[in-house]
């Protein structure tokens, strides 16, 4: 954490005084307290006062990619609700690197907006996360600097047939060692507004997973093949942005566990690339699931109502998830629904590991803790109920009144941005104002 703003977050610990240690591991403790998820835990540099993380999920608040004072109200009431880290989802390392028009990027323009946003979360005691993401051949935006998308490999461009870009163009060495120094430059203005940690996303479908990924990567060049050599390029943004903050900033990655089609990569796969990461030096694993194209419901664990298509205000993603609808199987939703696959990872390596996908109860994520995950990030339940973990803290709840309906997704493209249907909607004006206006 830079500038006035102290690093409060690592001068807290539990109601029992209980500090974290220095390896990222917590030391021994009461029988009854040991797999608490109350427990502090050091993830590189940085102390988090609990186990719990709030997942990076499209906030839908940043018009025209200006930072909102909706998007500080989120992520403040993720703090003030216990949570020990809230992540700020999809901040593009560059303006190609952009998904939609109305996404944060990570550039001059941004700081200001987003310090209010970290000092809003560390006056409430937790600490603030920026996913760092490209989207590579996965975007929609109007015009490009490049006459293709960039891409792991050229060709046809699944993605594009929404957006009616067909093609997409294998990344050139030279545009290999520019967009890795874009995510280390991303980083480094992440630092100068207060974040105390990046996430890289290497996940649902992004640039990084484009290389991670079979369906999307059949390079010839030392950066394609099994999986250990397609996380080539992804392990060398992880070591530059290592370098560059992991001193003084957590530097964690988000992965898949499993793509959740068939070709797609498994959760064999995903072992051998958190062996990659874990020989990298990266701080934590986010372990998720699925992708934005190909596999929708994986990620959610479960299908998008009908009703939900029909109210998205974008019609691009209105026209795509339709389609989608056409060939996806009917998935029904089921607690800890990426268990098995991310067990799997958990056996193979030693780091700090996530676990993300259906944590609905506090007994299920007392269940992670036994099983060695080192935190839970969860994304619905903690929309449902910002204060979710407090009240897993005194006892008054232990089950999320989320019903993993999906509802949420398409608010991410209106005007409020994300919300849950079960509860009052966002203010749109909040949304519509500059958040250091």
């Amino acid at each position: 954490m830079t500038g006035s703003t102290p690093r409060a977050v690592n001068a807290i610990a539990n109601a029992n005084g209980t500090s974290a240690a220095v390896d990222g591991r917590t030391p021994a403790t009461p029988a009854a307290e040991q797999h608490s998820p109350f427990r502090p835990i050091r993830i590189g540099p940085l102390n988090l006062r609990n186990r719990f993380i709030k997942s990076a999920t499209n906030e839908g608040m940043a018009r025209g990619g200006v930072p909102s004072k909706a998007l500080v109200a989120h992520h403040r009431a993720m703090a003030a609700g216990g949570a020990a880290m809230t992540t700020v989802a999809y901040c593009a390392v560059s303006p190609d690197g952009r998904t939609f028009v109305d996404q944060v990027t990570l550039d001059e323009a941004s700081l200001p907006h987003l310090r209010v946003l970290t000092d809003a979360v560390h006056r409430e005691g937790a600490a603030a996360c920026a996913q760092l993401t490209h989207g590579g051949a996965f975007n929609f935006l109007p015009s490009l600097s490049t006459g293709y998308p960039l891409s792991a490999s050229g060709g046809f461009n699944a993605a594009g047939v929404i957006s009616g870009r067909l093609f997409k163009t294998a990344m050139t060495p030279a545009d290999l060692n520019r967009v890795a120094a874009e995510f280390v430059a991303a980083a480094k203005r992440a630092e100068a507004c207060g974040f105390d940690a990046v996430e890289l996303h290497m996940g649902h479908g992004y640039l990084l997973s484009q290389f991670l990924s079979p369906k999307y990567n059949h390079r010839r060049d030392g950066y394609g093949g099994d999986a250990t050599l397609r996380a080539r390029f992804p392990a060398q943004v992880l070591a530059r942005v290592l370098d560059a903050v992991g001193n003084r900033l957590a530097v964690t990655c988000k992965i898949g566990v499993t793509e959740g089609f068939k070709g797609g990569a498994t959760a064999s796969d995903a072992v051998d690339v958190a062996r990659v990461l874990e020989r990298g030096g990266a701080h934590l694993l986010v372990l998720s699931g699925g992708m934005n194209v190909e596999s929708p419901w994986t990620i959610f664990g479960s299908n998008m109502p009908a009703a939900a298509v029909e109210v998205m205000q974008n019609p691009v993603v209105k026209f795509a998830t339709r389609l989608m609808r056409l060939w996806e199987p009917r998935v029904t939703f089921r607690p800890l629904y990426f268990l098995e696959h991310s067990r799997q990872v958990r056996k193979a390596v030693a780091m700090p590991l996530a676990y993300l996908g259906g944590a609905t109860s506090l007994a299920g994520v007392e269940q992670l803790m036994q099983e060695g995950f080192d935190c839970v990030t969860m994304g619905r339940a903690l929309l449902h109920d910002p204060q979710l973990v407090n009240r897993f803290a005194d006892g008054s709840v232990l089950e999320s009144g989320c019903t993993a309906c999906n509802q949420c997704v398409p608010l991410m493209y209106s005007e409020g941005g994300t919300a849950c249907v079960l509860r009052a909607p966002n203010d749109v004006q909040l949304n519509r104002m500059p958040a250091a206006g």
